[in-house]
């Protein structure tokens, strides 16, 4: 594992196509069909303004960092194509596949942390966060099984580096639906700490748009650091980090280091604005989740530790409904 690993990200936002998007959850009402997802290229791209701590709002970024990834359903040649754009909420089963530029369904990927492809699937709101080991048939339709609680407005990323051609990581995203009466959740407010599952995560460090920072997050359990944190997928610790407004997509993997109870990241956030940070750690032989509403410049960055935990942690890995990378 390398040091200092960097949020990498492979496009720029544009903030009316998300304003079209999210706009289905703007109240309360129906949530029907899905919306069809626009597919955009590099040169028509602009650079989106950051959003605030409010779900769609935004303000001018103070520094651009590198571009944000998943705001495309096609980029480098593949589409991420959904053969299941809706599903029921509750138990249900996600089909999907990535597609080439001759529209063929691809088969060949490049192993990454133990996985040819990691799968994630997040609520418009960023209240709801699965991340998911779907499994690939051989004519290259990937499937799996997931929950989601409520009707609302999701959105589903494929991260994944194809085997043929340039070996560039590519990070997709498509919009996903849930039917039924939706009103979107309030965003968790900036808190150092987060609890699950009877674990306390304390937060340290900086995210900051254009420039790398330090994140340090600790686990610790009734009052104990744990030092034997378990690798998952080849690491001690995976973070998620998605921007308020049109969720952006940042992924990136931890600094070396033991196993506990701090697992390290660099990070550089693409703009200032809100970001949802998930952290996915390994105990006891469970996955476990842990969640933090973070800002990246303007008034701050993330919040250095404290004493209370503020228990607004998403539900824990695949057991829990959440984490399955």
């Amino acid at each position: 594992m390398n040091t200092g690993v960097k949020i990498t990200a492979f496009a720029a936002a544009l903030a009316g196509a998300f304003g079209a998007a999210y706009g289905v959850g703007a109240g309360v009402g129906p949530v029907g069909e899905p919306a069809k997802a626009e597919h955009a290229s590099h040169a028509t791209q602009a650079k989106a303004p950051a959003a605030e701590g409010g779900h769609g709002g935004h303000e001018q970024a103070a520094a651009q960092g590198p571009a944000a990834g998943g705001l495309q359903i096609s980029d480098a040649g593949y589409t991420l194509s959904l053969d299941t754009p809706g599903i029921a909420p509750g138990q249900g089963e996600l089909r999907f596949s990535v597609k080439d530029a001759a529209g063929r369904k691809v088969t060949g990927y490049k192993t990454e942390h133990g996985k040819e492809l990691h799968f994630i699937v997040a609520s418009r709101d960023l209240t709801v966060f699965r991340h998911l080991h779907p499994v690939r048939a051989q004519d290259g339709t990937w499937s799996t099984p997931v929950d989601l609680p409520a009707a609302g407005a999701y959105k589903a990323f494929a991260d994944f580096t194809p085997s043929d051609g340039a070996a560039k990581n590519v990070t997709l995203g498509a919009d996903l639906t849930v039917p039924g009466a939706y009103a979107p959740n309030p965003m968790p407010p900036v808190a150092p700490t987060a609890e699950v599952d009877g674990y306390q995560v304390a937060l340290g460090g900086t995210l900051d748009p254009g420039k790398p920072g330090e994140l340090k997050l600790t686990v610790s359990k009734d009052g104990k650091p744990v030092t034997d944190l378990e690798p998952y997928l080849g690491a001690y610790g995976h973070l998620v980090a998605l921007r308020d407004g049109d969720l952006a997509y940042l992924h990136v993997h931890p600094n070396e280091g033991g196993p506990g109870p701090d697992v390290s990241f660099t990070a550089t956030a693409p703009s200032a604005g809100t970001y949802r940070l998930f952290l996915d750690f390994q105990h006891q032989g469970k996955v476990r989740t842990a969640a933090f509403t973070v800002r990246a410049g303007g008034d701050g960055a993330a919040p250095a530790p404290a004493a209370q935990p503020d228990g607004s942690a998403q539900p824990a890995g695949e057991e829990q409904g959440g984490h399955s990378h």
